[in-house]
């Protein structure tokens, strides 16, 4: 497979920046086709993966510019 850098990547260890950019590369690959169902099928769950890894950086610096939101209005 193509689309990591690393054969065996740990998604928790990747930065928003990677995540995005790998699972920019899976949705491309997904759509692009002529891979067999089994590659298919290993794509769409490391995407998920990396959605989900991507997630949790969002919703982490939401909280964080909440709270520095919050401080500034307190303080």
């Amino acid at each position: 497979m193509s689309t990591e850098k690393k054969p065996h990547a740990d998604v928790q260890d990747m930065s928003y920046e990677q995540a995005r950019d790998e699972l920019v590369a899976v949705v491309g690959a997904l759509e692009q086709g002529g891979i067999t169902l089994e590659e298919s099928i290993g794509l769409w769950e490391r995407g998920e993966s990396l959605a989900a890894r991507c997630e949790e950086w969002l919703v982490g610096a939401r909280a964080r510019l909440d709270a520095a939101k919050k401080a500034r209005e307190e303080g």
